[in-house]
C-alpha cells in the first residue's frame, strides 16, 4: 500500500494522539497554536529565549509549504526527512509537543518514500542521546549551515539503523532460546502446536494475554490456554498475574532487549 501524503489535518491527528494524555490536552492536543511561543528563556516573555518561532498568523501558510515539500520526491529521502523535520521544529506549530510530533514526522516521510516502510528506526533514541549535538544541528539549519544539520541527521539515522539491526539479531537469538527451552521440556509439543505459533508472535507482544495470543495465532481459546501453560512451564513466559481471569504473561528477556534499545545500546 502506498503511504498517504502528508496533510495538515493528518499532522494534527498525530499531535492529538501523542498529546492526548497531557494535562492540557483538551486545550492543545491536535490544535495549531494561536499565540506566540518560544524556546528557552522564561515563561512570561521571549526575552532571552534561545529561539523564537514565527508568529501564529504565519503558521498556516508555513505548514502548507511544509506539507508540499514533504510530498514531493525531488530530494533524496534522508535529505528530505532531515529538512522537513528541521523546518517543522523551526515553525513550532503547536503550543507543546513539537519535538515528539516532529520526530514522528521523520518516520512519515521515510515511510512515504519507501525507505522504512515496514519498521520504525529508533532515531528518537539517538537524537535524545546526543541532545546537545541535535540542538546545535537545528541551530545551524536556522543559520547559514544547512549541510551541518544534514550531516548530523544522516549520522543519527545510520546509528538508528545499526541499533535496529542489532536488536533484530538479538531478538532472533532470544527466539531460538525460547524454542530450545520449549523443545527441552518434558512434554514438548508437536511441530504444528499452538505454542510454536505463540513464540513466533512474541517479538511483537512482550506482554501477552490469551485474547491477544488467540488473535495473533488464529487458534481457539482452549488451544491457546494449553499453549500458554506449556510456555510458562518451559520458562518462556513469566506470569504477571495470579488470578485465573485477565491473566497476562511477560516474554522472558524481551523487555530487557527493548530497554537496551531504548538506552541506545
Amino acid at each position: 500500500m502506498i503511504p498517504r501524503n502528508v496533510r495538515r489535518h493528518r499532522l494534527n491527528a498525530i499531535h492529538k494522539r501523542l498529546m492526548h494524555r497531557a494535562l492540557n490536552a483538551a486545550r492543545i492536543a491536535g490544535k495549531v497554536r494561536t499565540t506566540q511561543n518560544w524556546i528557552g528563556g522564561n515563561d512570561f516573555n521571549p526575552c532571552g529565549a534561545d529561539f523564537v518561532p514565527p508568529p501564529p498568523e504565519d503558521v498556516a501558510h508555513l505548514m502548507k509549504d511544509l506539507c508540499d515539500a514533504a510530498n514531493d520526491d525531488l530530494l533524496p529521502p534522508l535529505v528530505q526527512a532531515a529538512l522537513i523535520h528541521a523546518q517543522f521544529e523551526t515553525i513550532h506549530p503547536y503550543a507543546d509537543g513539537n519535538g515528539r510530533t516532529g520526530r514522528a514526522l521523520i518516520h512519515v516521510v521515510l515511510k512515504r518514500r519507501g525507505v522504512a516502510a515496514a519498521y520504525v528506526p529508533p532515531v528518537s533514541v539517538v537524537l535524545a542521546a546526543s541532545r546537545t549535538s541535535y540542538i546545535a544541528g537545528l541551530t545551524s539549519f536556522r543559520g547559514n549551515d544547512v549541510n551541518l544539520w544534514i550531516e548530523r541527521f544522516a549520522a543519527a539515522m545510520h546509528r538508528a539503523a545499526t541499533l535496529a539491526s542489532d536488536y533484530l539479531v538479538r531478538v532472533a537469538d532470544l527466539t531460538e532460546q525460547w524454542r530450545a527451552a520449549l523443545s527441552g521440556n518434558v512434554a514438548a509439543p508437536r511441530a504444528d502446536a499452538t505454542a510454536w505459533r505463540i513464540i513466533d508472535a512474541l517479538p511483537a507482544h512482550p506482554i501477552i494475554s490469551a485474547p491477544v495470543a488467540a488473535v495473533a495465532t488464529r487458534r481457539s481459546r482452549p488451544q491457546v490456554y494449553e499453549a500458554l501453560g506449556q510456555l510458562e512451564n518451559a520458562g518462556v513466559l513469566i506470569p504477571l498475574t495470579a488470578g485465573r481471569r485477565n491473566r497476562a504473561w511477560e516474554a522472558d528477556g524481551l523487555l530487557d532487549l527493548l530497554e537496551a534499545l531504548d538506552a541506545g545500546e
